[in-house]
């Protein structure tokens, strides 16, 4: 690679006498005598480096990097300022104005040399790195919309099935063909969520995901999820409790997630769970981290082997917890990630003698809880 210089000096001598110091280095070196003609060269070709003399009738050497480092364009550029002045003072006002090194008069074959390489090595490994930010962003601007066309071309047929089975269930059917109806509806439903999922978690992969918050009673959303789940859980032989504080806890979030958010730990209690055991999901504020609510589902099930632990929040983690059971780990990264993306955390610990607590932190800076919980309360 052959990398292009641009010498910048009203002495034409001066370039003659850096052109014959740097002559063994390959570099394609190109010469103007002044700032303002310097700043019209660069508007059309950006060169690998700039040696620029600092006193200069128009422009200064100052004041043309001040103007180059200022600009999104030129930033990057190194400029490598060529001084005759030797007071303290005007080397620290060429590094206060962008400079990235500077060479004193009269200039030092070895040591121009040494700095110019230096300067341009920086500027290869700057370039690979804003190159690779680059490709990397470009990739995930595709993953996003590649997922949000995906998304969209699966809503169409799962809501034909969804008004499908409305038409259905309007009609005069037997139990057990109702029974098989209503399968069809959950499985919908499930693919209806698992997009959403999709969509959400390519949105904040990308940072584009816009949180639509609300003021909302949690204790209202935790009842209105565990109501939801109630029917499935009893005929699992499951309980559901809850312990929330009584007079309920305000916060600001964006209810449509946080709802999922809830769907898929008390969905994740229940799929692994054995029959006649308790999920009970407590709120609090964190006892430990007093600026943070504790909001935790525990069960009394499998619990979580520790191997499985260091990848389950991760997408597309496939395990085999229990015969019969197989996940696809977008349920719980997708949780991660709504947590996340509301400043909060989420983790997960062996419920002894037997289960698993999954713990969801959440900051109170915008959230009240209003007076401590009273205790448990059963479905």
């Amino acid at each position: 690679m052959t990398y292009s210089v641009l010498v910048v000096d009203d002495d034409r001598t001066n370039f003659y006498v850096i052109e014959a110091l740097l002559s063994q280095e390959g570099y394609d070196l190109i010469s103007v005598e002044s700032g303002k003609a310097a700043l019209i060269y660069i508007e059309q070709t950006l060169p690998d480096l700039i040696l620029l003399d600092v006193m200069m009738p128009d422009l200064n050497g100052i004041e043309v990097c001040k103007i180059l480092k200022v600009q999104e364009q030129t930033r990057r550029i190194p400029i490598l300022m060529v001084t005759a002045l030797d007071a303290k003072e005007d080397m620290a006002a060429c590094l206060e104005a962008g400079a990235d090194d500077f060479l004193s008069k009269p200039v030092n074959g070895i040591e121009l040399k040494a700095r110019a390489r230096s300067l341009l090595r920086i500027k290869q490994q700057q370039d690979e790195i804003q190159q690779a930010l680059e490709t990397q962003a470009a990739i995930a601007q595709l993953r996003e919309d590649m997922t949000s066309m995906i998304v969209h071309d699966l809503r169409n047929p799962l809501n034909s099935i969804v008004v499908g089975c409305e038409l259905l269930k309007a009609t005069d059917l037997a139990a057990a063909q109702l029974r098989q109806l209503n399968k069809i509806d959950n499985a919908q439903k499930q693919l209806l969520n698992l997009t959403d999922d999709l969509l959400v978690m390519s949105k904040f992969e990308a940072g584009h995901l816009i949180l639509q918050r609300e003021v909302i009673d949690l204790c209202d959303l935790i009842r209105a999820v565990m109501n939801d789940w109630d029917t499935i859980a009893q005929r699992r032989s499951l309980t559901l409790m809850m312990e929330l504080p009584a007079a309920g806890c305000t916060v600001t979030v964006d209810p449509k997630l946080c709802r999922r958010l809830l769907d898929n730990l008390i969905s994740n209690a229940i799929k692994f769970s054995v029959e006649h055991t308790t999920i009970t999901v407590q709120l609090e504020r964190h006892p430990e981290r007093p600026k943070m609510l504790r909001l935790q589902v525990i069960d009394q099930g499998i619990g979580v082997d520790e191997k499985i632990r260091q990848h389950i929040f991760q997408k597309y983690q496939i395990g085999r917890a229990i015969e019969g059971i197989c996940q696809l780990g977008l349920g719980l990264a997708f949780c991660k990630m709504v947590t996340e993306a509301h400043g909060g955390s989420l983790s997960v610990s062996d419920n002894l003698p037997q289960g698993a607590i999954f713990t969801l932190a959440l900051p109170t800076k915008s959230s009240v809880i209003l007076k401590p919980a009273l205790g448990a309360n059963p479905r």
